[in-house]
């Protein structure tokens, strides 16, 4: 399919030497080991030493069987973006009814453990779910009328549309980090592997995975999406999330990035 004028979409040729490049050396997987450390509160997201999701405190313990536990969560790093998020009053400092709201937005989307912290997992899903009714409000991503994976570098968010109609929403991602940066610009995905692995990270997995560009991909990440503030280039997705994208798209698609990730700015 064409990208309708997409500067720098893979030819013929240039698609079976890239291909051929991967099964050769392998694809950009998982980052090299890294040692990152903790933001402090309010803190920039996206950066490479984002916050964790360890809270201050947890849930009280000896709790009766059928009965609540108390939300006892501290204040996290993302205090003041729930609150704003929830319509809470935005002071940056956790109380009990903070605590119960940030819980009920980690239920309703199935975030483990629900416990009122306002951590990195916690963010990431609450920027998604805020751009859901309307997630290229910006203007960001070309429309088209065919297929368009947009991919929203200072969001760190991935949507499919075509047209202006959204048909895969929103869902957080994590994309390269500084000096290793998931490349902006117009591509289209040239080879597709379901059960990748890396022979440039020791086997490591990458599932789902749709290559897009020099060995750069969209795929699943399996465990913690978060660690090391970044990939070494490719955008990662959760694994069920990728698994729906590669249920979705095809060769061929069109998939463009934009943008900067914060913390990778020149």
């Amino acid at each position: 399919m064409s990208t309708g004028g997409a500067a720098g979409a893979i030819g013929a040729i240039g698609r079976a030497a890239a291909t051929a490049a991967i099964l050769a050396t392998g694809a950009l997987g998982p980052p090299l080991p890294a040692t990152a450390t903790a933001t402090t509160a309010g803190a920039a997201p996206g950066t490479t030493a984002e916050a964790p999701d360890t809270p201050a405190a947890g849930t009280a313990a000896g709790t009766p069987p059928g009965t609540a536990a108390a939300c006892t969560a501290g204040t996290g790093p993302y205090q003041r973006e729930l609150e704003g998020h929830l319509r809470r009053r935005v002071d940056g400092v956790q109380d009990a009814a903070d605590c119960e709201a940030i819980r009920g937005f980690q239920r309703s989307n199935a975030i483990r453990p629900a416990d009122g912290y306002a951590g990195l997992v916690t963010f990431r899903t609450m920027v998604a779910v805020a751009a859901r009714a309307n997630p290229n409000a910006r203007g960001g991503c070309p429309v088209r009328p065919h297929r368009v994976t947009c991919v929203d570098l200072e969001r760190q968010l991935l949507w499919v549309q075509r047209d202006s109609a959204v048909v895969f929403p929103p869902v957080p991602v994590r994309t390269g980090r500084d000096d290793e940066e998931t490349r902006p610009g117009w591509h289209e995905v040239y080879w597709r592997s379901e059960d990748h692995k890396s022979t440039l990270y020791e086997d490591a997995p990458m599932p789902y995975a749709q290559f897009f560009d020099e060995g750069q991909a969209l795929h699943g990440r399996p465990g913690d999406l978060y660690a090391h503030g970044g990939s070494a280039g490719c955008v990662n997705l959760s694994v069920p999330d990728a698994r729906r994208l590669w249920d979705l798209l095809t060769e061929g698609d069109a998939v463009y990035v934009w943008g900067a990730k914060p913390g990778t700015e020149d």
